[in-house]
């Protein structure tokens, strides 16, 4: 990896925190699969659990590699390895980034996670903030959240002073020990890579496919938006699309054909004065992306419209025959 003056020493950092590790302020949010952030609260009593589950074993491991030969390696171009740690920009990673905005310059505006009001079953990732009080320095712990790992009253029981009782808490989760996602400054450090994936559904060959797509549908479609939107920043939070995107020949369908498509398939799909295909939200673009992947046909037989989910081309030229069942 050729380092810049931006990126963190990880090394550096982790010697720096060992020493102030006690001394560090903790937060906790949760965030959901649509990624809302959520502030908690918690006892005094859980930070000593807090820094080790959170943060004591990945100081160890990273000041423990340091002597044993551990090399610091660019997300995008590797993958994990024995003593690599992989690296990536948090703007690479749009949903990551999204949560420290919120954490960092919206949280008067953020409501406090309540089981009756947000479901936890719905809640996806746990966030510890750690500030250092001397420097007002911040850093970020990800964790995944899963359903699984969760008790309910209804079917869990306690054991406590020699006895089973009933689970008295509306519910209880198992945190995971393991080290998974940090976030220094610009910086992400992937200690988990599926788990990192997972989290922020961060695929980068896949996006980096997408990126070339979409540069391609720049350049043969007049598309507009509205003020402070484009494309890219549409398709990275549309999985269904980055997942089309891999296999769309783009220049099938040209403009002309796209609108007139939509509008035998009675689909709305505006344009503007000078001709733009008007792309509003989501929606606009999973319209749009059908359009230019042909998904939508009209039954001959019944005259119904169809989207199509999987599409094999149907071609007895060489004699084939069609797909049976």
């Amino acid at each position: 990896m050729s380092e810049t003056a931006e990126n963190t020493d990880i090394f550096l950092w982790a010697n720096n925190t060992d020493g102030v590790k006690k001394d560090l302020r903790v937060e906790l949010f949760l965030f959901n699969k649509n990624y809302t952030v959520y502030s908690t609260n918690f006892s005094q009593d859980l930070v000593n659990q807090i820094k080790p589950l959170f943060l004591y074993d990945m100081i160890n491991y990273v000041n423990l590699g340091a002597g044993t030969g551990l090399s610091v390696r660019d997300f995008e171009y590797s993958d994990a390895e024995d003593d690599v740690l992989l690296r990536t920009d948090l703007s690479n990673v749009g949903r990551a980034e999204t949560i420290i905005h919120l954490i960092e310059k919206e949280r008067s505006d953020m409501e406090e996670f309540s089981e009756a009001d947000h479901e936890f079953k719905r809640i996806k990732g746990i966030v510890a903030k750690f500030t250092d009080p001397a420097n007002q320095k911040t850093f970020y712990a990800v964790k995944q959240v899963q359903s699984s790992q969760s008790l309910r009253a209804s079917s869990s029981w306690e054991f406590r002073e020699g006895k089973f009782e009933s689970f008295k808490a509306e519910f209880g989760f198992k945190v995971p020990s393991d080290n998974q996602v940090l976030i220094v400054e610009g910086d992400i450090f992937v200690f988990n890579q599926s788990k990192f994936e997972r989290l922020f559904n961060y695929d980068y060959k896949k996006q980096l496919l997408a990126d070339k797509k979409v540069e391609e549908i720049e350049s043969k479609f007049k598309l507009s938006f509205p003020e402070g939107m484009d494309l890219q920043m549409l398709v990275r939070d549309r999985k269904k699309v980055v997942n089309k995107l891999q296999k769309i020949e783009i220049g099938e369908v040209s403009q002309e054909q796209a609108l007139e498509y939509a509008d035998d398939m009675k689909l709305e799909l505006m344009t503007d004065e000078a001709g733009s295909i008007i792309i509003m939200d989501g929606n606009d673009l999973d319209t749009f992306v059908g359009l230019i992947n042909e998904d939508y046909i009209t039954s001959h037989v019944t005259g119904k419209r169809y989207e199509i989910k999987t599409k094999r081309l149907l071609d007895d030229s060489d004699g084939g025959e069609p797909p049976r069942g």
